[in-house]
């Protein structure tokens, strides 16, 4: 039994934490999530604002969410994205919000708007 609630921890947490940040991206003004607006942002290719390369989320994350990456440019290593590889990984809020801040400006040159992290989080939480 305790194996059971040990292992259930994690999923209920990210599911939590999901609803949570979803519920305030909504009450920012995002309308429904997509999960296929999701993966077209994941793998559309924009300029980087460090180096003019062509980049993309799947550039370092990889188009399998449930593989690792590395990041293209420090060659550090990625654990898999998907809930389903790594249970843990959508479970800390703060987290996520850092997470979003710091990629969607390297990618983006921006911050994400409520709507694309919505959509973000409907792509990945479905993997």
């Amino acid at each position: 039994m305790a194996a059971i609630v040990a292992f259930a921890a994690p999923v209920v947490a990210q599911a939590g934490a999901v609803e949570e940040l979803m519920g305030g991206y909504k009450s920012a003004g995002a309308g429904d999530f997509s999960a296929k607006k999701g993966e077209e942002m994941w793998n559309a290719q924009t300029s980087s604002s460090k180096n003019g390369k062509a980049i993309s989320c799947s550039a370092c994350h990889t188009s399998d969410l449930g593989k690792g990456g590395k990041h293209m440019e420090t060659g550090e290593g990625i654990g898999p994205m998907a809930v389903s590889a790594n249970p843990k990984r959508l479970s800390d809020k703060k987290f996520v919000e850092k997470w979003f801040k710091r990629n969607c400006k390297e990618v983006y040159s921006r911050e994400c708007t409520a709507q694309e992290k919505g959509d973000f989080l409907a792509f990945i939480n479905g993997k």
